[in-house]
């Protein structure tokens, strides 16, 4: 509606003959009167959802969040690897998506000292960067990349170190900053890495989304022009796509790299419709808004295997979803409460009535598939009676009371945490054991559990990199505690040797055998409940092809619709 004169269009053109041309390239509507000229971007008269649902060059993917940076070395949430590491980047090694072991992505290959302690990666040549509206790069992908993405992180004085607020949570957490002692540029196509100690983990950790390569020659044009921040929020990669408009809690445009070192991508426009709502995912997908949603609901998994249009996706995922208690605070500094609660929990009631066959009971930290599961490892079987004895033994027969966090988001390994609050809360009261449920904005959340505010919170893990250290150490290490992905703030000293020397060795066999005796001393000292091992599900429409979901989570790059 025209407002200077309260008229509609349809009074403006009354009785002329209109002349319409649809621009495919510009995605521009032109109406012609012979003397009026009205043109009108396609996305100001349709949702970008609707505007781009027939077009075959066109993918729409619906977001479950908006991302907290394009760069994946500040992030932390799947979403946001998602719409970055996974779309605009690459590491210096991927992930078979079967044997779940290292293969060569910008490293061709590599080789490993016979101490273990230095590894030189061989980079692929030819590999180019894509530009965007503050860039044009003049040189190919090469070792100055490699060694700027790593220092970025590591070194405290390096010039983009405390950019964009400078957070490098997942690279700390694993330790490479510690781990690291030195990195450098032999030639243009070969960098070596020097290691404080062997780790049995590092070269796996080169496949993770903070190991995203980005352009040190974009950050030093940047840096010159005094506005080093583009370098996050307008990100130059070597990935599948290039990103071309972000709208925040709204959408993403990405264009495919026309230099993509892998070969032509075959769908040219991929667009990110941010829609946090599963009902409304789910909605989008039935009316073609969206080809492909993550993390549907188990409840919503009948309606999608009934609709002949759509195809449910699971991925065997590695992963553990559980009930952390804080260790530090009572009652949970004792271990005869961590038990009896474990055993008042009826894990088997949860998985059934939550995951509805899209999860199985766990019982360690380390997920079934993974190198170093104990498979003799007991379990705590449900035994109200049992419980009730620890309680009195630990001084507890008249009761108490706690807080228990429920996470306010969906995750393959706890995909309705107020559920499972509640459930639990309904187990530990039959005991005597009365539980408050808390939750809190996401972030909140997160940071709060770090800061070890809780009595005891639901939380969970997804595998960055397919190592069993990846879990072992990182959730339950005593270090951990300091980085603060340790919620149970435990720190058992025999635990401790165990893992840390496990991650010395390189021999499968011997490692497996230590992380097994780990899993025991975890049994015994219950700072977790292990809750479930969930499954990965992902739905499309029935025309989408090539998209798929794996331990480096989404890949775009051979999607399409027929």
């Amino acid at each position: 509606r025209d407002s200077s004169t309260s008229r509609g269009l349809g009074d403006v053109y009354k009785r002329q003959v209109i002349t319409v041309h649809y621009n495919k390239t510009e995605r521009v509507i032109t109406m012609s009167t012979g003397k009026t000229v009205l043109a009108l971007a396609l996305s100001a008269l349709l949702p970008a959802s609707a505007a781009w649902a027939a077009n075959k060059d066109t993918i729409i993917y619906c977001s479950e969040a908006s991302p907290e940076s394009f760069n994946p070395q500040i992030a932390s949430s799947g979403p946001s690897f998602v719409a970055s590491s996974q779309t605009l980047y690459n590491r210096l090694i991927n992930f078979d998506p079967v044997k779940n072991t290292p293969v060569p992505s910008l490293a061709e290959s590599w080789t490993i000292s016979p101490d273990g302690k230095t590894y030189t990666f061989t980079l692929r040549k030819g590999v180019k960067f894509n530009s965007n509206k503050y860039f044009k790069p003049t040189r190919d992908f090469n070792a100055d990349d490699v060694i700027f993405s790593v220092m970025r992180q590591k070194d405290p004085k390096h010039p983009y170190h405390n950019v964009s607020q400078g957070n490098y949570e997942y690279f700390n957490d694993v330790g490479l900053d510690k781990l690291i002692q030195d990195v450098k540029k032999i030639d243009d196509y070969h960098v070596q890495f020097t290691l404080s100690e062997p780790n049995a983990a590092f070269l796996a950790d080169w496949g993770m989304d903070f190991a995203s390569i980005l352009s040190a020659e974009y950050a030093d044009a940047m840096l010159k022009k005094g506005t080093p921040e583009n370098v996050d929020t307008w990100p130059i990669g070597t990935g599948p796509y290039v990103l071309q408009q972000y709208k925040v809690d709204s959408l993403i445009r990405y264009v495919a790299n026309p230099n993509y070192w892998e070969g032509e991508v075959p769908t040219k426009h991929l667009i990110f419709s941010i829609t946090p709502n599963v009902e409304t995912r789910l909605a989008k997908l039935q009316t073609n808004e969206c080809q492909i949603i993550p993390a549907p609901s188990p409840v919503q998994f009948e309606a999608i295997k009934k609709n002949k249009d759509l195809t449910l996706h699971s991925v065997d995922a590695l992963n553990v979803g559980y009930l952390a208690f804080n260790t530090e605070k009572k009652p949970f500094d004792n271990v005869l409460v961590r038990q009896a609660l474990n055993y008042a929990t009826d894990k088997k009631a949860i998985v059934n009535a939550v995951f509805m066959g899209s999860g199985t009971v766990a019982k360690s930290p380390i997920p079934p598939n993974m190198l170093g599961f104990n498979k003799d490892l007991k379990d705590y079987g449900y035994d109200p009676e049992k419980a009730k004895a620890l309680l009195k033994q630990a001084g507890l027969d008249k009761g108490a009371e706690v807080t228990l966090w429920s996470m306010p988001v969906q995750r393959p390994y706890n995909p309705n945490s107020r559920r499972i609050a509640e459930m639990i809360q309904a187990d530990w009261a039959k005991v005597g054991v009365k539980a408050k449920i808390v939750s809190y904005e996401w972030g909140e959340y997160l940071s709060g559990m770090r800061k070890g505010e809780h009595d005891s919170a639901l939380f969970g893990w997804m595998s960055d990199n397919g190592d069993p250290d990846n879990f072992a150490d990182v959730l339950l290490g005593c270090n951990s505690i300091k980085t603060g992905s340790n919620a149970a703030r435990w720190c058992d000293k025999g635990y401790d040797e165990l893992v840390q020397k496990a991650k010395l060795t390189s021999n499968p066999d011997e490692r497996a055998k230590l992380y097994g005796q780990a899993q025991e001393i975890f049994y015994q000292q219950a700072p977790w409940i292990a809750l479930a091992n969930g499954k990965t599900f992902y739905a499309t429409r029935s025309n989408v092809t090539g998209y798929s979901v794996s331990l480096m989570g989404s890949d775009f790059s051979k999607a399409k619709l027929n």
